[in-house]
C-alpha cells in the first residue's frame, strides 16, 4: 500500500509530546482560506514553484514565460516532463509517494531521536483521506514500540478504528455553527463534533485545538458556544486538554507558489482575545495548555 507525504521533519512538543518525526500527508477535504500548508490541500498535489530557480529550461513545453509559470498550459499536460524527466529546482510536485513498509522502516530507524516520550505524528493535509494506508502505518509503528500521535479535522466516519493504534489524539474544531463552517471550509462540522465526543469518552489522551481566526470564530459569542460544547465533553476530564492557536500568515507566500489565491483579509488575534477564550474555558473546568 502506498502513502503520499508532502513534508517530513522533526519538532519538539508541538504536535505531540517529546521529540517527534512529523509526517505531513497529502490531501485535505477542507479548504481553510488561512491554511499554512496549502501545498498539502489537493489530493493530487500541486506544482510548487521556486522563483529563484525558475527558468525556461524547467519546462520543455514552453510554460515558463517572463519568469512565471503559465499554469493554463499545465492543466492539459499529462506526462509532466518538468517533474518526470528533468532534474531541476524551479518546479516540483508537492508530494512524494512511499510504500508504507518503506516509510515504516524509515520511522523505525529514527527511534534514537524519540527522546522525552517522543515518536511519530501523522498530520496533514488531512490524514484520513488516506485512511487505510494510515491505519497500516500506525499499526506498524505500534508493533515497533513507537509512540504514535495523529492530528486530524475529525470528519471521517471510521475514526474510532484508530483508537487502539494512537497514543496521543489531536483534533481540531474550527466553529460550532455547521452552516458557517461549511460556507468557509466546504464541509460541515457535524462529524467532527461526533468524533470529538467519541474520542473524549474512549481515548486516554486527547488534545483539542481551536485555531482562532479573525472574522470567523473570534467573537465573545463564539467563545460562549465553544465553552458550552466543551463543558459537555471536556470539563473535569483528566484525559482532555484544549489549546487555542492564533491566526498567522506564515504560509501566505506558499499559496502563490502553488498557483492559489490567498483570500484572507488582513487581521490578527490579540493576546487579550486569546486570554479571554482561555479564561472562559477555565471557568467551566476545562484544562488549557499551550504547546
Amino acid at each position: 500500500m502506498k502513502i503520499k507525504v508532502f513534508q517530513k521533519g522533526f519538532n519538539y512538543s508541538q504536535d505531540g509530546r517529546g521529540n517527534r518525526l512529523i509526517l505531513h500527508l497529502q490531501g485535505c477535504n477542507m479548504h481553510c482560506p488561512w491554511c499554512s500548508n496549502p501545498e498539502g490541500m489537493t489530493p493530487g498535489g500541486a506544482l510548487f514553484v521556486e522563483k529563484e530557480w525558475l527558468s525556461k529550461s524547467c519546462c520543455p513545453k514552453g510554460a515558463v514565460k517572463d519568469g512565471r509559470l503559465d499554469r493554463t498550459l499545465c492543466e492539459d499536460c499529462e506526462d509532466r516532463p518538468c517533474i518526470q524527466k528533468r532534474r531541476q529546482k524551479g518546479i516540483r510536485l508537492t508530494y512524494r509517494e512511499y510504500e508504507v513498509s518503506d516509510l515504516l522502516k524509515e520511522c523505525i530507524g529514527c527511534k534514537p531521536m524519540f527522546f522525552d516520550g517522543g515518536g511519530v505524528t501523522l498530520t496533514g493535509g488531512e490524514i484520513t483521506l488516506q485512511f487505510d494506508a494510515v491505519k497500516e502505518l500506525l499499526g506498524g509503528l505500534k508493533e515497533a514500540g513507537i509512540h504514535t500521535a495523529i492530528e486530524s479535522n475529525g470528519t471521517h466516519p471510521r475514526m474510532e478504528e484508530y483508537i487502539p493504534l494512537v497514543d496521543e489524539w489531536i483534533m481540531d474544531i474550527k466553529h460550532m455553527d455547521a452552516k458557517k463552517h461549511k460556507e468557509w471550509l466546504g464541509v460541515s462540522n457535524e462529524r467532527t463534533i461526533q468524533n470529538i465526543r467519541m474520542a473524549t469518552e474512549k481515548h486516554p489522551d486527547v488534545l483539542i485545538r481551536i485555531p482562532l481566526i479573525p472574522g470567523f470564530n473570534n467573537s465573545r459569542e463564539d467563545a460562549e458556544e465553544f465553552a458550552e460544547f466543551f463543558k459537555s465533553c471536556a470539563a473535569g476530564r483528566d484525559n482532555v486538554r484544549v489549546e487555542i492557536l492564533t491566526y498567522h500568515e506564515f504560509g501566505k507566500g506558499k499559496w502563490e507558489q502553488c498557483g492559489y489565491t490567498y483570500t484572507m483579509k488582513p487581521g490578527k488575534i490579540t493576546p487579550e482575545t486569546r486570554q479571554y477564550f482561555e479564561n472562559r474555558f477555565r471557568e467551566e473546568g476545562i484544562q488549557i495548555v499551550r504547546t
